[in-house]
């Protein structure tokens, strides 16, 4: 027989820290300084773009990992068996100060398995944001995870604590959520709470300082990129999202009757796939393509060997070569090889009165790579 002590904050902030890592929202990116890393004491850092435009880092933490829904792709699962605990709203509170008071961290990220119900987990996040607001007169940035199911009443009090709320739709779409849960209801539990922060958030709304994310749980169901990228130009257009994000399945983590266990596509290709989405989604939020004209092949995919932006560029060759001297901004970041950057630096010779005679004008050393890609699509 073993007889086992109940944790305290720190065994507690130490499981849950390192169980918030399968809860990936705002964790993920094309680069290095976009992803999560560990703290020396094990904590995870999440990285988040500020209001000005600049990056920092946020605390995050799982409220609990008791879970009493059956998402077959999370570990945390009610039928898997992790060390359980939960923290206190003022454990919480008690965790994350001190942290911020060093100036290591810009703010507070809570998530939460399911204990009991939904609104039951919303309370516990809700409790830790009002004492930091109103106990401890905090008034930088917390983020709060919305739990499907949760009523619009629990919405609406994170809606009032937060900076920013997320809540993951998971699949673009009902046939892809079924292999994913039995308990959850995809419309009512996911799509009508987006919704309703949607218009709680909207421009003359309540609340509408408040940003709104969303994640995409990538291949563990039989979702097409196709339509993943199409539910994200929704999302932006209809829903007026500030991010969506992606989250690669983790196999292995998951039920072995989920399709993604028995996916053609190795590890290393799921995360690329994941790179491709974030490609896809930065040319609709930055570079004005339509969900329409990002190519995707016979069945519904991107291409795992080359960028949806060549990708697009090569279907059109009609379009080219656009003349770097004369194309404006838009016009000019359609050109595989151009990104803002290299755009504004062409717009600020031209300004001048001058022309651009070389690529090489608005090249940095380190983008010579990039050369005689752009010179297929351009002309001086």
């Amino acid at each position: 027989m073993q007889i086992k002590s109940a944790p305290d904050i720190h065994e507690k902030l130490s499981i849950l820290s390192k169980d918030s890592q399968y809860d990936l929202a705002c964790a993920c990116g094309t680069g290095k300084e976009d992803r999560r890393y560990r703290a020396e004491d094990n904590r995870w850092l999440y990285p988040v773009t500020l209001p000005d435009g600049g990056k920092s880092v946020i605390f995050k933490s799982l409220v609990s990992n008791v879970c009493t829904n059956d998402c077959a792709y999370c570990p945390l699962r009610q039928e898997r068996d992790p060390e359980r605990c939960s923290l206190t709203p003022d454990e919480i509170v008690r965790a994350f100060l001190p942290y911020y008071n060093k100036g290591t961290v810009f703010g507070l990220f809570l998530s939460s398995g399911v204990t009991g119900s939904a609104d039951n987990s919303m309370e516990r996040m809700i409790a830790a944001a009002r004492i930091l607001r109103y106990r401890e007169r905090f008034k930088g940035y917390i983020h709060l995870k919305i739990i499907p199911g949760a009523s619009q009443g629990a919405i609406e009090e994170a809606l009032k604590l937060s900076s920013a709320v997320s809540l993951n739709i998971e699949v673009p779409n009902e046939a892809s959520f079924t292999p994913l849960s039995k308990k959850k209801d995809f419309k009512r539990d996911i799509i009508e709470p987006i919704k309703f922060i949607s218009r709680m958030t909207a421009k003359g709304a309540p609340y509408s300082r408040v940003r709104k994310t969303t994640q995409f749980i990538v291949g563990a169901s039989t979702e097409k990129d196709a339509d993943i990228i199409k539910c994200s130009g929704a999302l932006y257009d209809r829903m007026d999202l500030d991010r969506v994000y992606f989250s690669a399945y983790q196999r292995g983590l998951g039920n072995k009757l989920l399709p993604g266990e028995t996916s053609t596509l190795n590890n290393s290709e799921l995360l690329m796939r994941e790179h491709r989405l974030y490609q896809s989604d930065f040319l609709l939020r930055q570079y004005r393509f339509n969900p329409a004209e990002i190519p995707v092949n016979s069945a519904g995919q991107l291409s795992l060997e080359i960028d949806p932006k060549e990708a697009w560029a090569r279907h059109h060759p009609e379009c080219f070569p656009i003349n770097i001297n004369k194309a404006d901004y838009y016009e000019l970041l359609r050109v595989p090889g151009i990104g803002p950057t290299a755009a504004k630096k062409i717009l600020a010779i031209r300004k001048k009165g001058a022309k651009v005679r070389k690529i090489e004008q608005v090249l940095r050393l380190k983008d010579v790579c990039k050369l005689s890609k752009i010179e297929q699509f351009v002309s001086c």
